[in-house]
């Protein structure tokens, strides 16, 4: 059975997107970069919001980037290699290899790719997320907090659910991005009262 994963870059302050929507203030660095495609290598298969899958594919589609270095081309490679399923209502169709398309997150079904799975998965996506921690199907939140404060925005984690946490590991990386590793306590994954229920 694989666990599903969510990882994220979040400010300080917990947002994945600035209030324009942006998020290009991410420190670059080849540590950070290195360390983030090793996560991704043990990673069968990467469940995507449009917007996220729509950023992702140039790894596939846009060979230029796996031209720049041996850091870009093992990104490239690693990414290529998983199965990628993406739930939107809106995308016509997609563009990269070993992509299905769903038009809505089933709980049900993401639940029976886990238990079949022979590898781990990943979430991406803060609204696909949040849908997957009110199912109670993340099993661990990856997140790489980086060292900028922006003020508001989009929130990386979901609004709404108390979770208990516990720490498997952490790391500093020379840029200041610090990653912190949590497993999420099934018992304890309860939406708060009044929170709205999975559409």
């Amino acid at each position: 059975m694989g666990k599903l994963i969510y990882v994220t870059n979040v400010s300080l302050d917990g947002y994945i997107e600035d209030e324009r929507g942006a998020f290009d203030w991410f420190p670059p660095d080849d540590e950070y970069f290195a360390f983030t495609t090793d996560i991704l290598r043990s990673v069968g298969t990467f469940l995507y919001g449009r917007r996220l899958y729509e950023a992702m594919a140039v790894w596939e589609t846009d060979t230029a980037l796996a031209a720049r270095s041996e850091l870009m081309a093992g990104f490239a490679s690693t990414w290529q290699a998983a199965s990628k399923i993406v739930y939107s209502t809106t995308l016509a169709a997609v563009s990269t290899a070993d992509t299905r398309l769903e038009r809505r997150f089933d709980p049900a079904a993401v639940h029976r790719l886990k238990t079949a799975a022979g590898s781990d998965l990943t979430v991406g996506g803060a609204n696909l997320a949040t849908q997957a921690f009110k199912a109670g199907l993340v099993d661990e939140c990856q997140l790489f907090v980086l060292p900028i404060v922006v003020g508001g925005g989009k929130p990386g984690l979901p609004t709404g659910i108390r979770t208990e946490l516990e720490l498997l590991d952490e790391r500093r990386f020379r840029n200041g991005v610090v990653h912190l590793r949590y497993r999420l306590s099934g018992s304890d994954r309860q939406p708060l009262p009044g929170s709205p229920t999975l559409a």
